[in-house]
């Protein structure tokens, strides 16, 4: 018998289960092992609430409790890959665009990083670079 982890019921204190029915058809099938065999992959569910768990409370992968059925070796490569396949930001925006149709997103609040956003036209003037040589500290001792 399979034992099937289901986020809502197990995990809801970390993943509402909305997000995880937005996430789950975002996520790409692995293909089918024409061989057959090896190992039962780990369920996907789980290991996206430990993926959250890890990113939500700065977990050290290496310290993923086994509440969630996976190893945090499978946890840390299954988000590498969900990570190189574009879901994080796939996903970012599917929740945008799904709060703006129904209204939830209040625009006149909305605030721009200016560090992440490219000046396309450059700036004027540039501010002073700070060095990064080696030099002896201040002695506060005297």
């Amino acid at each position: 018998m399979v034992h099937h982890v289901c986020v809502s019921d197990r995990f809801g204190w970390l993943v509402p289960a909305g997000l995880w029915d937005v996430a789950e058809p975002l996520i790409e099938k692995p293909a089918v092992r024409p061989q057959g065999g090896g190992r039962a992959r780990s369920d996907d569910e789980a290991v996206f609430a430990a993926v959250v768990f890890v990113l939500v409370t700065g977990c050290p992968w290496r310290k993923l409790p086994p509440i969630f059925g996976a190893s945090w070796q499978t946890v840390h490569r299954r988000y590498g890959q969900w990570t190189r396949a574009g879901l994080w930001r796939r996903l970012h925006r599917r929740v945008l665009d799904d709060l703006g149709v129904e209204g939830m997103l209040d625009w006149s609040r909305t605030v721009v990083d200016a560090a992440s956003v490219r000046a396309k036209k450059g700036g004027t003037t540039r501010g002073q670079t700070l060095s990064t040589e080696a030099r002896r500290a201040a002695n506060s001792t005297c």
